[in-house]
């Protein structure tokens, strides 16, 4: 009979420990950061995983926003993303993976710090 009270009382702190466990959960969500850590591109040729942290950290590159987001001024809310206004298949005068490869490896290659090869960049 003891073992069916130490039981009990197991089943109980559990069931206890479970609902205050999602009560937590829920009522303190977890925060998110004003920019991204990283940003996914799916690409054809092999995706690409950005780090939009190391880009924008003075640990890092140290860039400004405008830098990359050439058409946004700082302070107008958060800057679009690419494919607002460079379609991936679209009829703009120069295509998000162009603009990327331009942007990209022009940076790169000014610090000296270009990928080789597309694997540099592209995953597979």
């Amino acid at each position: 009979m003891e073992l069916k009270k130490e039981r009990t009382i197991a089943y109980s702190l559990l069931s206890v420990l479970l609902v205050v466990g999602i009560v937590c959960y829920a009522a303190f969500p977890a925060k998110t950061d004003d920019e991204p850590v990283r940003v996914f591109f799916k690409a054809t040729s092999g995706n690409v995983l950005f780090s939009h942290q190391e880009h924008v950290s003075q640990d890092g590159y140290g860039y400004d926003c405008v830098d990359c987001h050439h058409m946004w001024e700082e302070g107008e809310g958060r800057p679009e993303a690419c494919g607002e206004c460079h379609e991936v298949d679209g009829e703009d005068p120069i295509k998000r993976s162009d603009a990327f490869h331009q942007q990209c490896t022009a940076c790169h290659e000014e610090a000296g710090t270009a990928p080789l090869d597309c694997t540099g960049c592209h995953t597979y």
